[in-house]
């Protein structure tokens, strides 16, 4: 069976700084229609930065969609057409004022295919070396420095929920073994 869906109308209903929100009118592959919200997104990158003694620079922030201050990797959102990586190596300086002599893909991935395009990129940093804080107007966070072990612990046990940050600590964990 062929699943992919034709589009028939799309209707641009509102046009934010971060997120832009469309309604698609679709065939579907019985012939039928129906219709997709879908929430538009430049993506985004998180850096998972590990010193030379396995511990991990995590960022603490809140977040207001969930109304919660969230234990994450660093990362940020990417400007239309801006490089991932350099995306990721501008975060982690900005986030925990370091640079790093490493820097290496560990993937992408789809957030949320149900309803956005968004498209999260993860990296790993090592060999770090102090470098400037450099935070947002809008951003307020602490860094935090844990080990992997522990991470991946907490990950287990449901402390750390943030989607990119389990899959950069548990790809990073079996990278690190």
């Amino acid at each position: 069976m062929d699943f992919k869906e034709r589009t028939i109308k799309s209707e641009k209903i509102f046009s934010g700084k971060i997120i832009n929100v469309r309604v698609d009118t679709v065939e579907l592959p019985n012939g039928n229609t129906s219709t997709r919200e879908i929430v538009e997104h430049p993506g985004g990158v998180g850096i998972i930065p590990i010193t030379e003694n396995r511990e991990v620079i995590m960022v603490r922030q809140f977040r207001k969609p969930v109304d919660e201050i969230c234990l994450e990797i660093p990362a940020g959102k990417l400007n239309y057409g801006e490089d991932p990586y350099e995306c990721g190596v501008r975060e982690l300086e900005e986030e925990t004022g370091y640079k790093a002599k490493n820097i290496q893909s560990l993937g992408h991935f789809y957030s949320t295919p149900g309803f956005t395009n968004e498209i999260l990129h993860i990296y790993m940093a090592t060999g770090l070396y102090k470098g400037e804080v450099k935070l947002d107007e809008d951003e307020f966070v602490e860094t935090e420095t844990i080990p992997l072990d522990e991470l991946v612990d907490m990950v287990m046990n449901g402390e750390i929920r943030d989607a990119k940050s389990i899959i950069a600590i548990l790809k990073a964990s079996q990278l690190m073994k």
